[in-house]
């Protein structure tokens, strides 16, 4: 865009600039596996265009990668995803999508860094590559909620059942969603909130 002879810069387009009525924001990081929807969910809930740093997979990730479901994947996030949604007229999260493969999990430090709270999405296809996540998540002292992300051909179960299998404690949030449908993605933002309202309220979080 030629930009000669004019006096002014273009701002940020009138959907992008921030609500007017926020007063405040948190940070919120969605993990898990290579392939789980993170980027899917991002770009479905995201009031702004999302910002991605997807890039087409090679043949050089064969041997290295966790490529599970390559065969209809053709790009991956090397570093982070970005999104933001209001969930009422005073908060705002800002959303970051972590990078899945394995080799680029050395990134998940900074983007930890003050984050309230994390939705670790899970594939029932591929329950164990959920363990570490949470691992770390646990470790850094982040509370986060476990959003089943319902792939077509994916095996269904019991949420208590899922429960059981991931070893969550009986106070962790654990539900279904559908990632590409922005209502199913809100409402598990939403569990989130409301799961760290209740922590803050039992003075497990400061």
């Amino acid at each position: 865009m030629d930009f000669k002879g004019s006096d002014t810069i273009p701002g940020p387009r009138a959907e992008d600039q921030l609500p007017h009525t926020a007063e405040s924001a948190a940070k919120i990081v969605i993990v898990g596996g290579f392939g789980v929807g993170k980027t899917t969910m991002v770009g479905s809930v995201s009031e702004i265009k999302p910002l991605t740093t997807e890039e087409t997979m090679t043949q050089a990730g064969i041997g290295v990668d966790d490529n599970f479901g390559s065969a209809t994947k053709t790009a991956t996030t090397v570093a982070m995803d970005f999104g933001r949604i209001k969930i009422t007229d005073q908060l705002v999260l800002y959303l970051f999508g972590t990078p899945g493969q394995q080799r680029f999990w050395f990134l998940w430090h900074g983007l930890f860094e003050g984050a309230l709270g994390a939705v670790v999405l899970v594939d029932t296809r591929r329950l164990e590559v959920s363990f570490e996540v949470m691992g770390r998540l646990e470790e850094r002292g982040v509370p986060f909620v476990v959003a089943v992300n319902t792939f077509p051909n994916a095996p269904r179960y019991h949420i208590e059942e899922l429960r059981t299998a991931l070893d969550l404690s009986p106070g962790i949030p654990i539900m279904e969603c559908d990632a590409r449908r922005r209502a199913s993605s809100r409402d598990v933002l939403v569990t989130l909130m409301r799961f760290l309202h209740s922590l803050h309220m039992a003075g497990a979080l400061t």
